[in-house]
């Protein structure tokens, strides 16, 4: 069994403090989604989960399999079956997606690679997302719509096969029909391939596809209440407004109230 585990995770960028003493653990076969207002640190843990240069570690750990991640750089926690699906993927010029494709899964199977098998396999892909076929030979993302890039995500995600899935609002932008070809697509590399997952979400249509196990409220850097699809439910009828008025309290301070009031 896969296991990520995070103990007292705090991170700060540009000096600034987003996650404080953070914990969470996710095991192969389980969805965890983690909900909050904007600005409290969803996207940074994602992001420093899979080693962005910009964010820094101020103490704690994060361990995927045992194996230490604080020091490894992206490419290795990649190695190791990380994958993080992007809220804005990112346009890279003069390297094809067939291309980046080919030679990350080279990378990762050597002398077990088939050039027919993947050629094979990421044309079936491409058909079930329903994207163009001329696209895997442009440049990555290069004139994508929004949807097509989170589709394109999503083909990465099955072409590389990870063990763990970081999902950052992959549902931002998405018009209905692609919010059902993405979610459903998720679920199902889920079901056949039994990994983690975690997913940033702010809104319950993608958790009609996707379906949690547990649900996490996020306010001023930490996880505040865990429940189940239930909780999704009752944030989307009263929003965020008690759990933030409850955080403040238990801080005790008139600023951070000030500044909560003022998002």
């Amino acid at each position: 069994m896969d296991t990520l585990k995070i103990k007292d995770l705090s991170v700060s960028v540009l000096d600034k403090v987003i996650l404080k003493d953070f914990n969470l653990e996710i095991k192969s076969g389980e969805i965890h989604v983690i909900m909050g207002p904007n600005g409290v640190g969803k996207s940074t843990l994602s992001k420093v989960i899979m080693g962005h240069d910009d964010y820094k570690i101020i103490k704690g750990e994060i361990y995927f399999n045992d194996v230490l991640l604080n020091d490894l750089k992206t490419d290795e926690r990649a190695r190791l079956g990380l994958f993080l699906g992007m809220q804005m993927p990112l346009e890279i010029e003069g390297v094809t997606n067939a291309d980046m494709l080919r030679t990350a899964i080279h990378a990762k199977k050597k002398e077990e690679f088939k050039l027919f098998d993947f050629i094979k396999e990421l044309e079936n892909k491409v058909n079930e997302l329903n994207l163009k076929s001329e696209m895997i030979h442009r440049g990555v993302n290069q004139g994508f719509s929004g949807g097509e890039r989170k589709k394109n995500e999503i083909l990465q995600m099955y072409m590389l096969k990870p063990k763990m899935l970081l999902l950052d609002e992959i549902d931002s932008g998405l018009d209905v029909d692609s919010l059902k070809t993405v979610g459903n697509e998720v679920f199902k590399y889920f079901n056949e391939y039994n990994p983690g997952i975690l997913l940033v979400t702010h809104y319950k249509r993608l958790l009609e596809y996707i379906k949690p196990d547990f649900v996490h409220i996020m306010v001023d850097g930490k996880i505040i209440k865990t429940g189940d699809f239930s909780l999704v439910q009752e944030i989307e009828k009263n929003g965020y407004n008690e759990y933030k008025t409850k955080n403040v309290n238990s801080i005790g301070t008139c600023v951070v109230k000030e500044m909560i009031n003022n998002e």
